[in-house]
């Protein structure tokens, strides 16, 4: 059988060749990438040469080409297409591939070779000498400069470690779609728009309910429809459903596992000589120490549940009206009759005018050809995983072609919840590669014919997503390690959230935003007042988020050898003790949902969203001050910060372009806590 993977794509910037691939190749594709690998390991730590940059360092960017090929397309579509058979190979591959990392990190003999290097700065330049440093780092932090004992620990740990993390998303996936809200009569949806009743209609037709109606869920707490459904008890099932997801007594029950992965978690960090998890996973980012994460969490906590606080007042006085006690799955829909009353806003009436085609076109792709000089042209020709994906060939200014952005927008019962970017080929000169990237949603996918309407959140989403995308395509390093958005996990979601400012920009807008049918414009009145009343809603959003973010260190700040026996407990007396236990205002993510953290790599990192917003919210500040849409600014942030990928000190990267270092007032002013 030929096999696709074993040789370097044929597709325009070595696009995979999706409609070659099977699932039948990628378990032969892994073992032959696990034996190359392997033997090319080997030579490099047998060289019976002195060891230099090129036959350590470089030779290790080098190896590893047909088992990076395969693992990039299959944890994409372990994550956007989880069919049975890629869960099954999944369960296999997950941890072969942490026994793999382990007998290259491990080798004590190759780590000699780059510990040697690493002694020879003179004359790298400075991407190799941040190369040579990051592996370093990386093999220490795996266990190199441990003892026999130790190192099998290890093996043992991060074997367990695998098959937990792919256990955990197998299982809330399950859930996730188990849990979905069938309803029998249309009545009951009352309040949504009729293209959501229509696409509730058709969601629920595909899961085999036929003449009856499916709402989906997404992955955090809150649901979109809440804030519109009329039916108070409709609200209260799916407010329920979302927040027992992962905790039901079933088969897809996360609370154990997620126990484990803390326990786990923190015995590894034992090993390596650091009192947490929290400790571990916090020792190579941007954020100073431990301590200074937890000093700003601190700081912002008490503001933003006074906020939520006052915030609920308004709120009961609204329910009151209907002669409600407030409860949290009325929250969404009082506060958008709240917003309606203070700043004659309602964000569900702007769905017409956010149309995903416009929305994309007009909007992500029109701000990013003013700012960067980009062009989009839908390459018809060329295929993605699944029929939903799209394919755009992005050209630079000049014409000279840039790389390939793939979309995936529609939730299926196969995709994880929630939004990402991820690469599928990493831009990297030394291997003659351009950047080819992906982003994913999880859109609810009309009735035949229909348009794609999206929320204002909706619309967030798609710009902050292709903010990641832009740190993919523009990157300019010659070593893949450092490629894109290889960069600290509290650095990561900056550029990200940076791109959400242009949504809103009136050249922007003015652009992208007509009422889908009559094709009229979005009035400069309601985008002021969209404006104006940025700061509603603040108090809700920065105490949900610290409430998940407070979870995820309470969970990895337990200590080697601490157990819980009852996550659902301990949960609530972590967000008790962090001062953000508020039954209306349920953390963003709970434990048995929280995916972020036990299977997507953000474990005792969930606090990069905010720590990134201090970043994010003064270059806001700069683009204003600077003139805001123009070619010279973009230029000005694509060369200092969105190409150097990690071939720099990210706060060096973000020194260059600020001229300076960051300042929280930003921050404080944008979420109503200055």
């Amino acid at each position: 059988m030929d096999n696709p993977f074993l040789s370097p794509s044929t597709l325009p910037y070595q696009l995979p060749p999706f409609g070659q691939i099977s699932e039948d190749h990628f378990l032969p594709a892994f073992d032959a990438g696990f034996a190359r690998h392997t033997a090319e390991i080997e030579a490099i730590a047998a060289n019976p040469e002195a060891p230099d940059f090129d036959n350590t360092v470089a030779a290790l960017e080098t190896a590893g080409q047909v088992l990076g090929r395969t693992a990039l397309v299959f944890f994409t579509l372990s994550h956007a297409d989880a069919t049975e058979g890629v869960q099954k190979i999944e369960q296999q591959v997950g941890p072969q591939l942490a026994a793999h990392e382990d007998s290259i990190y491990l080798n004590r003999q190759l780590f000699e070779r780059v510990q040697a290097v690493a002694g020879q700065q003179e004359g790298l330049d400075d991407e190799q000498a941040r190369l040579v440093s990051e592996y370093q780092r990386r093999f220490i932090r795996a266990g190199a400069q441990l003892d026999d004992a130790g190192q099998a620990r290890m093996r043992e740990l991060n074997a367990r470690l695998s098959e937990l993390s792919t256990e955990f998303s197998q299982r809330l996936l399950k859930d996730t779609n188990d849990s979905a809200l069938v309803l029998d009569d249309a009545a009951d949806l009352a309040g949504l728009s009729d293209d959501d009743v229509a696409s509730a209609a058709a969601a629920a037709r595909e899961a085999g309910h036929e003449g009856k109606y499916l709402l989906s869920l997404v992955l955090p707490t809150a649901q979109p429809a809440l804030a519109s459904l009329t039916n108070r008890e409709v609200r209260r099932q799916l407010h329920t459903a979302a927040l027992n997801r992962g905790f039901r007594d079933n088969e897809s029950n996360t609370l154990s596992i997620a126990a484990e992965l803390a326990a786990l978690r923190a015995e590894k960090a034992a090993l390596l000589g650091f009192g947490s998890h929290a400790e571990y996973a916090t020792d190579d980012q941007t954020a100073p120490s431990l301590d200074a994460i937890h000093e700003m969490l601190d700081k912002l906590a008490p503001a933003a549940v006074r906020n939520a606080r006052a915030e609920a007042g308004e709120l009961q006085d609204a329910a009151a009206r209907d002669g409600h006690e407030l409860a949290a799955w009325d929250w969404a829909f009082y506060s958008g009759q709240v917003r309606r009353e203070k700043f004659d806003v309602d964000l569900a009436a702007l769905r017409p005018y956010f149309e995903l085609e416009r929305v994309l076109t007009d909007g992500v792709f029109f701000a990013a050809n003013r700012l960067y000089g980009l062009t989009f042209t839908e390459r018809t020709d060329l295929s993605g995983y699944h029929p939903d994906v799209r394919v755009w060939e992005v050209k630079n200014e000049d014409g000279t072609g840039l790389g390939l952005f793939l979309g995936d927008y529609y939730t299926r019962d196969t995709k994880a919840g929630g939004a990402w970017m991820n690469s599928l080929v990493n831009q990297s000169r030394l291997l003659a590669q351009e950047p080819v990237v992906l982003n994913n949603l999880n859109l609810s996918k009309p009735a035949e014919g229909e348009p794609t309407l999206l929320s204002f959140d909706e619309v967030v989403t798609v710009f902050h997503e292709f903010g990641h995308a832009l740190h993919g395509l523009f990157s300019s390093v010659t070593y893949p390690l450092l490629s894109g958005t290889a960069v600290p996990r509290d650095f990561v979601e900056y550029p990200s959230q940076v791109n959400e400012m242009w949504m809103l920009w009136p050249e922007v807008v003015r652009n992208f935003a007509n009422h889908h049918v009559t094709g009229e414009p979005l009035a400069q009145d309601v985008i002021d007042r969209v404006n104006a009343a940025a700061v509603w809603g603040e108090g809700f959003a920065t105490t949900e988020y610290l409430g998940a973010t407070l979870l995820d260190l309470a969970w990895h700040e337990l200590a080697p050898g601490e157990t819980v026996e009852d996550p659902e407990a301990f949960e609530a007396q972590a967000l008790q003790a962090a001062g953000v236990a508020l039954d209306l205002v349920p953390p963003r993510y709970r434990t048995g949902y929280f995916k972020h953290i036990y299977a997507s790599g953000y474990s005792a990192a969930y606090y990069a969203y905010i720590w990134s917003e201090v970043l994010d919210a003064d270059t806001v500040e700069w683009f204003k001050d600077n003139g805001g849409l123009t070619r010279e600014n973009g230029e000005h942030f694509r060369t200092e910060l969105l190409s150097r990928g990690n071939g720099i000190n990210p706060l060096q990267a973000f020194r260059n372009f600020r001229g300076r270092d960051a300042q929280i007032e930003p921050l404080l002013n944008r979420r109503g806590l200055a």
